[in-house]
């Protein structure tokens, strides 16, 4: 087995842009990214350093130490990463679109730092309740030429405790402050109806807030100028009502949206207005979207900071938000981000943060380095029953990624043929990627 991890050359391509460590700190954190990627079973800490080939090269103590002790900040590793996302995938100049939401990573044991019983959004059954360990996470969205979906690529997370210590919105304002400050671009944050109050008021001009808005929520009419009378002047107008009582007089105006892969006619109304419940005396505004063949009542409502764009564009980026909750399921089940076992509080706040800048440095790597045109052809080669598949999955992109570290294991660094063992080690890691061999 190798004393150090075999690395190849366009990941580390990729993964030099991230130096944030000292020299031995960086050699561990390529070798957890590789193992995590290569890793086909459990995503455990044990499974990276497996994953990596290192396994009987290294004690397991180097990897559990490199998450619960060593010096590195995991927020300083995401605001680099996304430096390299917005340079290498964005446009130059470009506004940033972020999405933010929180996610339940399950996690059993009375000692797990964090882990308590909360709310659960993926939880099956009737009770939506899990015992673990919730981040806020906040992703960079980007459309990619090979991709007809956007691909929410996270950036940070921050471990949320209830009752203890700030919210989650008070998480999500200060990451995002935080992003905009060190990206110095434009950042249009998209968050469910959960992301609204206080710590989001008054935002620095350069960040944006679009939401869903709550059907109780009711607004009101900006304030109306000072009368120059005695007394303190108004900080809001006549009252509006909810969002279903300004829908009833509403006029709405057919617009072409595009959202969901898809370009369909919807009705849009929009106003400008206070929502002074949650964001004081800020202007916002707010969008009702019904469908096509609906008359009265309406089918989502948004508010939104953002007091130029387009409501069709408004619209199209809120769509952009579920993303997000694709990057959740398959980093849990492809990459097994959350199943690391540690207990501790440092360990504890770095291995699911680390875990989802992996999916993040995956694509990243696909991108630059992986993407073929020919890659959705081959899968319906392997597998014709995807007749409609035209654009490459997440999926697809680890496969590949794997089958090029599992490449780079057997170069010819030094002379000899590999061993039985190690030919029947590779084809078993095909068969487990997907990919089928011939011998």
């Amino acid at each position: 087995m190798p004393a150090s991890p075999m690395v190849p050359a366009s990941l580390l391509a990729v993964l030099g842009k991230l130096r944030v460590f000292t020299v031995p700190g960086f050699t561990t954190f390529t070798a957890m990214v590789t193992g995590l990627v290569a890793q086909t079973g459990a995503g455990t800490v044990t499974g990276m350093l497996t994953g990596a080939g290192l396994a009987r090269a290294w004690p397991h103590d180097r990897a559990h130490a490199f998450f619960s002790r060593t010096r590195w900040n995991v927020d300083i590793l995401g605001i680099v990463l996304a430096h390299l996302i917005v340079t290498t995938l964005l446009p130059q100049g470009a506004a940033v679109t972020v999405a933010v939401d929180d996610t339940l990573f399950k996690r059993s044991g009375k000692k797990v730092f964090g882990a308590a019983w909360q709310h659960d959004g993926a939880a099956r059954g009737p009770k939506p309740v899990g015992r673990g360990t919730c981040f806020v996470v906040v992703g960079i969205v980007v459309e990619l030429p090979f991709l007809a979906r956007p691909v929410c690529l996270p950036v940070m997370a921050r471990l949320w405790r209830p009752k203890t210590g700030p919210s989650k919105v008070e998480l999500t304002a200060s990451m995002v402050k935080l992003l905009a400050v060190c990206l110095d671009r434009p950042l249009h944050v998209v968050a469910d109806a959960a992301y609204h109050g206080r710590a989001l008021r008054h935002l620095p001009k350069a960040i944006t807030l679009t939401t869903r808005l709550p059907a109780g929520a009711v607004l009101f009419d900006l304030a109306p100028p000072p009368t120059n009378k005695r007394g303190r002047p108004r900080l809001k107008g006549a009252r509006l009502g909810t969002p279903a009582e300004i829908a009833e007089t509403a006029t709405f105006t057919t617009t072409r949206v595009a959202r969901y892969g898809r370009t369909e006619q919807v009705r849009i109304t929009e106003v400008r207005c206070l929502w002074y419940g949650s964001f004081h005396t800020q202007t916002v505004r707010v969008i009702l979207i019904r469908d096509e063949d609906t008359t009265t009542g309406y089918g989502l409502a948004l508010v939104t900071t953002d007091l130029a764009t387009p409501a069709a564009a408004l619209v199209t980026r809120y769509a952009w938000r579920w993303s997000i909750e694709t990057t959740f399921a398959e980093a849990r089940t492809l990459l097994g981000v959350g199943q690391a076992r540690n207990r501790s509080e440092n360990a504890v706040r770095r291995t699911v943060p680390f875990g989802l800048y992996c999916y993040s440095i995956t694509v990243v790597w696909y991108a630059l380095h992986g993407h073929h045109p020919s890659d959705a052809a081959d899968h319906r080669a392997r597998a014709p029953w995807y007749t409609t598949k035209t654009d490459p999955s997440f999926a697809d992109m680890l496969a590949k990624l794997r089958r090029v570290i599992i490449a780079a294991r057997f170069l010819p660094v030094t002379p000899g043929q590999p061993t039985d063992a190690e030919i029947q080690a590779v084809h078993q890691a095909w068969a487990q990627a997907g990919i089928q061999h011939t011998a």
